[in-house]
């Protein structure tokens, strides 16, 4: 049994980064650390089912929402911010959520506005917080949540970031690997290094193996820049489910959904919509949509806002593979 992270850790946690030193002035300045969330309480997860009713749950960690530069972390109880949780519950989420119970803990991430894409995020101390805090609710699911269930974990960008810190520093315990289904840790590179160093992470080979991670960054060719794709990364076809260089035309994308990803509004949904490749040599997943789209703040041609948009119904339909597949071996079993 996993012992869950003391509630007065965190908060001493947070009195410890709130006073740091101005090294000129000898003065002490104060930074406000938004208040901690506590797991054991509901209004901490944006979804924690009460009755959950399907066989495998979904742990699931959202993507940067929050710009602002002050605070420097989200503050999980202002109601602008966990609207937009919600909203993405159904953008993202809603790819798990129609085969397994969706288990989503708010949490305080770090502001884009404080991310230096050419740093290691994890060495961040302001991702730090939010990162633990998705450990500290992690661990409330598996003590008082789970019940036993097999889970998978699932996320995009910053939250893909969190889990895999989660996959690096907890999954070495066996026990948590023969419960997890699959790990869709998207928008954000696994990499080479990763896998050498942490042998209990597996990447995905094909549309049904389990207990793997499953990986792409949506790029046009020849784009540059990306600050998600790192040396190495690991990509997985999510059209043919393959990993070298075999292209997948348009006619085996089941489906592109466009959502409004704060309000969780469906815009439209197109068949075939576009094809997918993977190139070996970066490791991104490359593509030619249809039309020319808006990106956000991201280098030209790289499509890190589509990640799910663009493969939206084979990834449901691969979260409903993988599920059948780990039932039908492990109840065999």
């Amino acid at each position: 049994m996993q012992i869950p992270w003391p509630g007065i850790l965190c908060t001493f946690f947070c009195f410890l980064l709130l006073g740091t030193a101005n090294a000129a002035t000898g003065s002490a300045e104060v930074e406000c650390i938004p208040a901690c969330p506590d797991y054991a309480e509901q209004d901490s997860w944006a979804s924690r089912p009460t009755h959950p009713d399907k066989d495998v749950d979904v742990f699931y960690v959202y993507p940067t929402i929050y710009p602002d530069e002050q605070p420097k972390n989200m503050d999980v109880f202002d109601t602008e911010r966990r609207a937009d949780v919600q909203g993405l519950l159904k953008a993202q989420a809603g790819v798990y959520s129609g085969s397994a119970n969706l288990f989503a803990p708010y949490y305080r991430q770090v502001s884009f506005a404080c991310l230096d894409p050419t740093k290691d995020m994890t060495l961040n101390s302001y991702f730090r917080i939010g990162a633990d805090d998705v450990h500290r609710a992690f661990d409330y699911y598996l003590n008082f949540l789970n019940e036993g269930r097999p889970f998978i974990l699932a996320a995009h960008s910053q939250g893909s970031v969190v889990l895999l810190d989660l996959l690096r520093r907890r999954f070495k315990d066996r026990n948590m690997q023969r419960q997890l289904v699959a790990a869709y840790v998207i928008g954000y590179s696994v990499t080479d290094e990763d896998l050498e160093h942490n042998p209990w992470l597996r990447p995905a080979q094909q549309a049904d193996d389990t207990g793997v991670i499953i990986s792409w960054n949506t790029q046009a060719p020849g784009a540059t820049g990306s600050p998600v794709l790192r040396p190495g990364a690991i990509c997985i076809n999510p059209l043919n489910w393959k990993t070298d260089a075999t292209p997948a035309g348009k006619e085996q994308n089941l489906g592109a959904v466009f959502f409004d990803d704060f309000t969780g509004t469906v815009l439209r949904e197109v068949p075939q919509y576009t094809g997918a490749q993977v190139d070996p040599e970066s490791g991104a997943l490359v593509t030619v949509p249809p039309e020319e789209l808006e990106i956000g703040h991201f280098p030209e041609g790289v499509l890190h806002k589509y990640d799910y948009a663009f493969w939206y119904r084979n990834l449901q339909k691969n979260v409903e593979d993988r599920i059948k597949a780990y039932l039908r071996t492990n109840n065999s079993k």
